[in-house]
């Protein structure tokens, strides 16, 4: 059964790039909404499962217990221990994935058509009924912890912590998603019952499914998987108030290389400036060897083997951010070399070649996204969670296609903040004073 489900994976891999999806909506008899795109071609089924709240939702002091409650949901369920759950999966050929962030609990599930009743069974388990076994917290406890100390020899980690502490101070995104040593030490398992009946709620889950399945079929999936979570989870949290001083923060670390994240305040998506502060990303610095940073810190001065620009869009805080690596002897001139692309862009706006060029790579690029079953059920299922129509995926190349040169520059002189372009150094940077 597992190479069957090997070769399903290998064989959807394998499809044909495509951006136009079918895409139907979905409503259970108990209420339950959900997308779907029908593929019969092969018997298998992706799933994808989202629960908006994340690590957001830990109370102070029990920092990292969403993080520990999701390692744990397969490591036992029901009257399975953590190897008879591992059995079952195993025989079923049926894939799950869990996974946590600031915003969400993720849920991934692949499986064969003809094992669908018994796979969605073993996930509706792991839901609703995990065993929190004291011999399995305390297994995964120690993998967490061995994983936060860890970061605290990593550069770039220590200056992700930091950056959080410095730009969200007392809000929940500047609390370490993972916890603390303190506080994942001291978590019990109480405070994991409480973090599982908090995230994993009716009330703010959102499903995709792509495969091997049609509309009736989804929604009663649908029932039987979700019918016995709780009707209302843990209350979500509010905005952050950014805090962006400018400048330069150093965390001093003993490392040749040092490593620096910076940012300012984003753009909302639905903004209607969003699509031209999207294609100026990709000018500046957004992942591409022709970008202004890339050129300008990389290929002029040899400062750094990477730099790069993006656009956060958190559920309730809008970053534009980068990040840089280069040596302690050189990354003082990285920082300036950014600055003064960062002051330049939103001064003198970029040039048609360069807006043409960005929007031939974002249109093109585009359809590669949706390579496998699975990527597209993961794209429907954050499309919903961002309050997406469901043809965006048809409509998205046209919004990039439409942005004008006039758009970008004006968004350029709106958006772009150098004098709050805010850098956190982890290293020992020279000409970069600890005091800044």
């Amino acid at each position: 059964m597992l190479r069957i489900l090997s070769f399903c994976l290998v064989l959807f891999a394998a499809l044909p790039a495509r951006a136009e999806v079918d895409i139907q909506p979905v409503t259970s008899e108990s209420g339950f909404k959900a997308w779907l795109v029908e593929n019969h071609s092969i018997p298998f089924v992706a799933l994808e499962l989202r629960f908006k709240g994340g690590a957001s939702l830990d109370q102070p002091g029990k920092e990292g217990a969403t993080n520990l409650m999701v390692a744990l949901l397969e490591e036992g369920a029901g009257d399975m221990d953590a190897r008879a759950f591992a059995r079952a999966s195993e025989e079923l050929a049926t894939s799950f994935g869990f996974d946590q962030s600031d915003d969400a609990v993720s849920v991934s599930a692949r499986f064969l058509t003809e094992n669908s009743d018994k796979a969605v069974a073993l996930l509706r388990a792991a839901l609703t009924e995990p065993r929190f076994d004291p011999d399995a917290i305390e297994r995964v406890r120690a993998q967490v912890i061995s994983n936060i100390k860890s970061d605290l020899k990593n550069p770039r980690a220590i200056a992700s912590r930091a950056f959080g502490e410095m730009v969200f101070g007392d809000h929940p995104y500047g609390r370490p998603e993972s916890g603390t040593l303190e506080s994942v030490a001291a978590l019990s398992r109480d405070d994991l019952v409480a973090a599982h009946k908090g995230a994993l709620a009716k009330d703010r889950v959102y499903v995709s499914a792509v495969g091997d399945i049609d509309a009736v079929e989804l929604a009663a999936l649908m029932d039987r998987l979700l019918g016995d979570l709780p009707e209302t989870g843990a209350p979500l949290i509010g905005p952050a108030n950014l805090n962006f001083p400018g400048g330069v923060k150093v965390v001093p670390f003993d490392t040749p290389q040092s490593v620096a994240i910076f940012a300012q305040q984003g753009i909302d998506r639905e903004d209607p400036d969003f699509f031209p502060a999207f294609v100026l990303d990709l000018i500046l610095g957004g992942g591409s060897f022709e970008s202004r940073l890339m050129q300008e810190v990389r290929e002029k001065r040899g400062l750094t083997y990477g730099v790069y620009s993006y656009l956060v869009d958190k559920d309730q805080a809008k970053l534009w951010m980068g990040s840089v690596a280069s040596a302690n002897d050189r990354v003082a001139q990285a920082v300036q070399v950014i600055r003064n692309e960062w002051a330049r862009l939103a001064e003198q706006g970029v040039t048609q070649q360069e807006l043409d060029d960005a929007k031939t790579y974002l249109t093109g690029s585009y359809p590669l996204h949706f390579d496998s079953n699975a990527s597209i059920a993961r794209i429907m299922v954050g499309m919903q969670m961002d309050d997406m129509p469901v043809d965006y995926i048809v409509t998205r190349n046209d919004k990039v296609e439409a942005v004008t040169l006039e758009d970008v520059n004006r968004v350029a002189k709106k958006l772009l903040d150098p004098e709050h372009l805010t850098f956190v150094v982890v290293g020992q940077p020279e000409g970069l004073p600890v005091s800044q």
